[in-house]
């Protein structure tokens, strides 16, 4: 029997180590399909519900695993609905391939049913590696050059295969004129600065007396190399959300998230300090870093292409951050410096964990958001992984998860699109299935995804050694994030046509599919029900009815603005009373010497 294209495909992902491909079928990759039933589906084909799942599910093994993800789809609509999770893809920087169908070559051009012009459609997504197959020669190297590219530029790339491209016998290129061989395989590599360039960085890291250090996720290899950085230089560090897992946040200097989803140490730590480190990150509000002109500055980004954004840096090093800074560190000076900076910045740190405890505590109707997520934080197993959805819940993530060393997490950082909360922690758990998953999503980005994925979770949760896979729904019934934006920075009210969702059963509907399903109504019941939830014999879906009044806070909000917000609202908000009522309680916290009982 003959090698047809499509078994040459998914026999050379095997060779790459592809274990499993998150698609969803059509006849545009019948070829395909038809060589995964002869290939006794290896690598495993993973049925999402919607092709963006695929995607998104790709990016979250991809996010957790530091291995390519990879998506199939059919040509037309198929290909399409890929897009918004290969666009995630980009703009986190993450390795994804996506192999798609297209028409058959004799039909194109022709207006056929589902035919799209792909390579323009795709041209942007992956703009660093996109190529038809139009004969089998092309194969092996247009695969292989669309994961090393994937690799090595943390990139999403594609490949499109018309469906009779699939079915014809399989020939490799030959040693003649015109043809491309290939070969498996890239070795691992370190990019490092000159030394000149280190010595220029370790001078105006050492002549800086207040330093503060933002990491992202580009630090994430370097985890003893910041925390010795951090303690020689008397330095605090802020997290992008994307490197919220780098540091553990029960280090007294790290002051946690910074930007809008922020927390107050961090903004005060950038408004005062003299100098600026930034490790592996790309945090892109200005408004949010220091004053320009008041601190001087140091960036190291393994990619040229990110480098000198953002701040105006005295010194960018390109460079791999765990390799850059362990030849930077030999050249700092610890000695002299005093420590007044360095305990102003953990009495912050300290003030703000009882601020946000104080919050979390306060009464709502019927609870509180941020009192569910600071009643998961002292439950969560040392290796949990978390993966938070968009909106206001990405806000309690942030302000209240601790995370601790061997625990991940992560979020859509860069696109901030809803719904990947479910489909990044079914990805997790693939490429982790000996670990537990939680995914924090809002009720409007379940409806939106997260329900059908429950059907995905139902279908492979066999396949996960640790089942625990635990959906939490913050059911408040409102877009919450956008409602306070148009409050916040449009001075409108809520528009209830656009911002009012219906009330969902969401916990029934995880039992209808034979998963736990947790409703929890009373404050008093929080706890029970993250307990009930993580004693489950398999994924479990927990519902909290949460009051839409509770404000997300940005941490440099004062009085004054806060004051304007309410006034420019009052006459017209349908959850004015209760918004304003909640958005004092909160704030006040900030301002109480102590602990005390709300």
């Amino acid at each position: 029997m003959s090698t047809k294209v499509s078994d040459h495909i998914l026999e050379r992902l095997r060779a790459w180590g592809v274990e499993q491909v998150f698609g969803y079928p059509g006849d545009g990759i019948n070829g395909l399909l038809a060589a995964w039933g002869r290939a006794e589906d290896q690598p495993r084909f993973i049925q999402s519900r919607h092709e963006e799942m695929s995607a998104f599910e790709a990016v979250g093994y991809a996010k957790f695993s530091g291995r390519i993800g990879v998506c199939a789809a059919t040509s037309g609509p198929g290909a399409i609905h890929l897009l918004n999770g290969l666009y995630d893809a980009k703009l986190d920087h993450v390795p994804v391939l996506a192999i798609v169908g297209q028409t058959n070559r004799t039909a194109m051009g022709g207006s056929y049913q589902q035919e799209v012009d792909l390579h323009t459609l795709y041209k942007d997504v992956a703009s660093e590696f996109v190529e038809t197959v139009t004969v089998p020669e092309q194969l092996p190297n247009v695969l292989d050059r669309a994961i090393r590219t994937a690799y090595a530029r943390r990139c999403p790339t594609a490949l499109i295969i018309p469906a009779d491209v699939q079915e014809l016998d399989y020939s490799p290129p030959t040693h003649e004129f015109k043809m491309v061989p290939s070969s498996l395989g890239m070795s691992d590599y370190t990019v490092t600065p000159t030394d000149e360039a280190l010595r220029r960085a370790a001078d105006v890291l050492n002549a800086g007396d207040k330093v503060a250090i933002l990491v992202g996720q580009g630090a994430a290899g370097a985890v003893a190399e910041v925390r010795e950085v951090a303690e020689m230089l008397g330095a605090g560090v802020a997290k992008a959300l994307l490197g919220k897992d780098v540091l553990s946040d029960e280090l007294p200097y790290v002051t946690g998230p910074i930007g809008l989803l922020g927390s107050r140490p961090s903004y005060e730590m950038m408004r005062d300090c003299d100098t600026l480190l930034t490790i592996g990150s790309s945090f892109p509000y200005a408004q949010f870093m220091p004053d320009f002109g008041k601190a001087r500055g140091v960036q190291i980004d393994i990619d040229p292409h990110m480098i000198g954004m953002r701040y105006p840096y005295e010194v960018n090093l390109v460079g791999d951050a765990r390799a850059t800074l362990r030849r930077l560190i030999p050249m700092l000076k610890a000695e002299g410096r005093g420590r007044e900076w360095y305990d102003t910045v953990c009495a912050n740190v300290k003030r703000w964990h009882e601020t946000m405890e104080r919050r979390a505590g306060l009464s709502a109707d019927p609870i509180n958001p941020e009192h569910v997520a600071r009643a998961l934080d002292p439950l969560l197993p040392d290796n949990a992984i978390l993966t938070s959805d968009s909106g206001s819940v990405a806000n309690w993530y942030a302000r209240h998860i601790t995370m601790r060393p061997g625990m991940r997490g992560s979020l859509s950082g860069t696109l901030a699109t809803m719904g990947p909360g479910v489909p990044y922690a079914i990805g997790a758990k693939f490429a982790h299935p000996d670990r537990p998953v939680f995914a924090l999503v809002g009720d409007g980005a379940m409806q939106m995804n997260g329900l059908a994925e429950m059907i995905t979770a139902a279908k492979y949760r066999d396949r996960w050694s640790d089942p625990r896979l635990v959906v939490a729904v913050w059911n408040n019934q409102d877009l919450n994030q956008v409602t306070w934006e148009m409050r916040a920075m449009e001075g409108a009210p809520s528009f209830l046509p656009s911002q009012s969702i219906p009330d969902v059963q969401y916990a029934a509907f995880a039992r209808s599919l034979g998963l736990t399903g947790i409703r929890v109504e009373k404050p008093e019941d929080v706890e029970a029900g993250w307990r009930a939830a993580l004693e489950a014999d398999g994924p479990a879906v927990v519902e909290f009815l949460t009051d839409p009044a509770v404000p997300p806070i940005p941490p440099h909000a004062s009085w004054e603005q806060m004051e304007a917000t309410a006034a420019s609202i009052l006459k017209g908000d349908a959850d004015r009373g209760s918004m304003v009522k909640q958005g004092l309680k909160a704030k006040v916290q900030e301002f109480l010497p102590g602990r005390q009982k709300h």
